[in-house]
């Protein structure tokens, strides 16, 4: 391994210009859907996100003169129609916005929370043992207070140039008219999740001839229209206070093991601003999500990359996909051990991200893959307890530049597929508090970072991206869904665009390799036979990914203009004008 100096921030606080070589390919052995959401440059706006709909909804408001944040609105609520398994209203969002008249970037945490009653024996069973994940995914208790609307509500106040009642009329539409069902919410529909087969989820995708809705059906929501247009009306007051906070409470209060959630918790809901985690990573500055968010630990593992040589690097390098695995696997460790929310916990990001510890991490790196390793201990670290928690997934992520250059990127989830499978006014109920640790004390009674507590927001593996240039100019946004897996998926795709010279959609078609712990697993019939068999000699085997797929998008400035680039694993693409 060759290791190379940190740069400075003070140097990349230094008023120059960096501007990208010419893009090259991957020469990977990627598929031929590869190219699926290629687009030409775009002069003035973009958006790319998971589906096409959602896309062409942002858009429409693009044109008519709204700002990042507003289409940003009508593209969740396109989003969680059409992609019910991934977002929804009933969800919660990470954002962070880049203004381009300050250059300033802003991180948005509508993160859902805890009911206030909840204890850290809400997932135990009466002997005290971890209840089973899938009684515990199906119950009311696995959901948290729904925060996404409140945070796009909070951040379209700051930055929003159209109505808020006008940011819902495409998804209205859709909902009332019908739309035709896209691949992956078919696919979803029909497949192996819990939830789907739950009685809501039965009721909603069931035709009158007794037959599942499959792709290519069209399907109505008219509960979900109404939804809508009463938040329109009312703000997140209408989804948090009133008829539908009521309906919410009374579904979670449901069942065998009901949860604890009161209108009090859903009124009571506050999203978060903050200024967006930005750090160094060679000659570019990359901002995320800051606080319970999987932005610390992308942090950590780009800075641990950043000591390597994988710059002089390609994608078919087996070396570059190794330093990428290694730097994963450590920060995977620290992450999984210190980072909870920090209402609650005290998160050491100073010493996590010094570049001395971020040396010795990546002194680790060594040159086989080893046993999974420990965490480390940074400057002023606490001594929480060992962590627990299972991350399923059921995200989705989108990226947006507006005319007037401001950028929004924004990871947005109900947890699981389909949620908790319980629905309320046509939208699915996040199981969000599953993201806690299920044992939430070590054996000498020290809580773990991420143990459960009334009012508190589950860690969180979602990390948008802005990464801008020395003088904060806007280079690109990126992002992905994909659980525990997203610090992996987004790690690959920023190496991708900054280290490798990609074009945005080879970087977002780039293979996945999730390397945590003694786990090493990813898209093994796209990497080069060669690329498999360095890996081989290095002590990392490849097997099938069974996790969510990633569905990485990226907008890319090029020159005067923009290019997109959108996952082949999903539906999606990119778009402008």
């Amino acid at each position: 391994m060759i290791l190379k100096a940190l740069p400075a921030v003070a140097l990349l606080l230094s008023a120059c210009t960096v501007n990208l070589p010419a893009p090259t390919q991957s020469p990977v052995a990627t598929p031929a859907a590869a190219t699926t959401g290629k687009t030409t440059p775009a002069p003035h706006a973009m958006v790319a996100a998971a589906n096409p709909m959602a896309v062409d909804a942002g858009l429409e408001v693009l044109r008519a003169g709204g700002s990042a944040v507003d289409a940003a609105v009508e593209v969740q609520a396109v989003l969680g129609l059409v992609e019910p398994q991934s977002s929804g209203l009933g969800g919660g969002a990470f954002m962070v916005y880049y203004d381009a008249a300050t250059r300033k970037v802003t991180a948005y945490d509508g993160r859902e929370t805890a009911p206030a009653a909840a204890t850290p024996a809400l997932f135990s069973e009466a002997d005290g043992r971890p209840e089973p994940f899938r009684s515990a995914l199906l119950s009311g208790r696995s959901t948290g207070v729904p925060g996404a609307i409140a945070m796009l509500a909070m951040a379209q106040a700051d930055h929003g140039k159209r109505p808020w009642p006008s940011l819902f009329t495409r998804a209205a539409r859709l909902a009332t008219d019908g739309f035709v069902v896209p691949p992956r919410m078919g696919a979803a529909i029909n497949g192996r999740a819990p939830q789907a087969a739950a009685p809501d989820a039965v009721a909603y995708f069931t035709k009158p001839d007794g037959t599942r809705y499959v792709a290519g059906d069209t399907l109505r929501n008219p509960a979900y229209a109404a939804t809508l247009r009463r938040i329109a009306a009312e703000g997140p007051a209408g989804l948090l206070d009133g008829p539908i906070a009521a309906a919410i409470v009374a579904r979670t209060h449901e069942g065998a093991r009901p949860g604890a959630m009161t209108l009090a918790d859903l009124k009571s809901y506050r999203p978060r601003r903050t200024e967006a985690l930005c750090r160094p990573y060679r000659v570019h500055i990359v901002c995320t999500a800051a606080t319970e968010s999987g932005g610390i630990g992308l942090q950590e593992a780009l800075g641990i990359v950043a000591t390597t040589d994988i710059d002089r690097r390609t994608p078919a390098d087996p070396q570059g996909w190794f330093q990428i695995a290694q730097a994963s696997r450590l920060a995977y460790a620290d992450r999984d051990y210190f980072v909870g929310d920090p209402a609650f916990v005290r998160l050491p990001v100073a010493g996590l991200l010094a570049p001395d510890y971020l040396a010795k991490r990546a002194a680790l790196i060594g040159t086989v893959a080893g046993p999974a390793p420990d965490h480390g201990q940074p400057a002023a670290a606490p001594a929480p307890g060992v962590d627990a928690t299972v991350e399923p997934g059921g995200t989705t992520h989108f990226v947006i530049v507006d005319a007037a250059g401001n950028v929004v990127s924004m990871t947005t989830t109900v947890e699981s597929i389909f949620g908790s499978g319980r629905m309320v006014g046509g939208f699915f109920l996040n199981n969000q508090l599953t993201d806690f640790s299920f044992a939430p004390l070590s054996p000498d009674g020290t809580p773990a970072a991420n143990a459960v507590a009334g009012g508190k927001r589950p860690r969180s593996s979602m990390a948008p991206t802005i990464i801008l240039d020395r003088s904060r100019a806007f280079v690109a946004a990126a992002g992905s869904p994909g659980g525990p897996a997203i610090q992996a998926y987004n790690l690959k795709a920023i190496v991708g665009l900054l280290d490798w010279k990609l074009d945005a959609q080879a970087a977002a078609a780039l293979p996945n390799l999730v390397a945590r712990g003694d786990r090493f697993s990813g898209d093994t019939a796209m990497f080069a036979p060669a690329t498999v068999a360095g890996l081989a000699a290095r002590g990392i085997t490849l097997r099938p990914d069974d996790r969510e797929n990633s569905g990485v998008h990226i907008i890319l400035r090029r020159g005067k203009g923009y290019e997109g680039g959108a996952d082949p694993r999903r539906d999606g693409v990119a778009k402008g004008f």
